[in-house]
């Protein structure tokens, strides 16, 4: 059965150019540099409906996915990007009703992307020292529904509350090597612990301090994407490059080593 759009829903909306704006369909006209159309005929129809602008450019409202609620989140930090994500999702094992502990909330790109991959019956226990930060990540998981999956702390100098609760850590703080002690302790027997780093420096730091402690299989990667043209008959690479974002770095817990 197709499923139709409804007043109030977020859509995608795509232009002719190939620019996106993520947008709440209402009762209003939305203007892009090259045309308008207006969001509430938008109402009753189906997912993947072409509108055409007054000017004539067309335009597509498409469901979006959750690349798509990542990359248009409002930003006041640097945000963890989605080819960092997939590894960490699935090198974490997040899936329904998981305990991910976090923290380094920042804007909540990761924090999102964790919140659904856990489902309802999940949680995301998250930790952010600046209350700006939370209240910015609190408002973007809420504008796509998922607030209600995430918990949201302060500071975790003193510690994470939880002790043996988590079914994997992750950490994106400058210094990821003072937590480690008290991650170690939140973790499950056997479970997976991630951190993300910038810095070579900050990656050879980490792995000294992880040798210190009951961690195994430490792995660290770099994740770059390349984009190609989009013309079939003269395929080739874009002439830049997502590349360096950061250095993950991941681990096991065991009991002794």
């Amino acid at each position: 059965m197709t499923e139709r759009i409804r007043e109030g829903d977020l859509i995608l909306l795509l232009s002719g150019d190939g620019n996106t704006y993520l947008l709440r369909v209402e009762d209003r006209p939305f203007h892009t540099h090259r045309d308008y159309v207006k969001l509430a005929d938008l109402v009753g129809q189906p997912y993947g409906t072409r509108l055409t602008g007054v000017h004539g450019t067309p335009f597509y409202a498409l469901r979006p996915v959750i690349h798509d609620y990542l990359m248009k989140l409002k930003r006041a930090t640097q945000i963890i990007y989605p080819k960092e994500i997939g590894i960490i999702l699935l090198k974490l094992d997040v899936g329904p009703g998981k305990t991910i502990v976090e923290c380094g909330t920042g804007s909540g790109a990761l924090t999102m992307a964790l919140a659904r991959a856990v489902g309802p019956e999940g949680r995301v226990i998250t930790y952010e020292k600046e209350d700006r930060f939370r209240q910015l990540a609190r408002e973007n998981l809420k504008r796509v529904g998922l607030e209600g999956r995430v918990v949201f702390k302060g500071s975790a100098e003193p510690g994470f509350e939880e002790e043996e609760e988590a079914d994997a850590v992750f950490l994106d703080v400058r210094e990821p090597w003072d937590l480690l002690d008290t991650a170690w302790r939140a973790l499950k027997g056997g479970a997976p612990f991630g951190a993300l780093v910038p810095t070579t420096n900050q990656v050879s730091r980490l792995l000294q301090a992880l040798g210190e402690l009951p961690f195994v299989a430490l792995e660290v990667q770099e994740v770059l994407q390349r984009f190609y043209k989009l013309n079939p008959e003269r395929l080739r690479p874009e002439d830049r490059m997502v590349a360096h974002t950061g250095y993950l770095i991941f681990a096991r817990k065991v009991w002794e080593r």
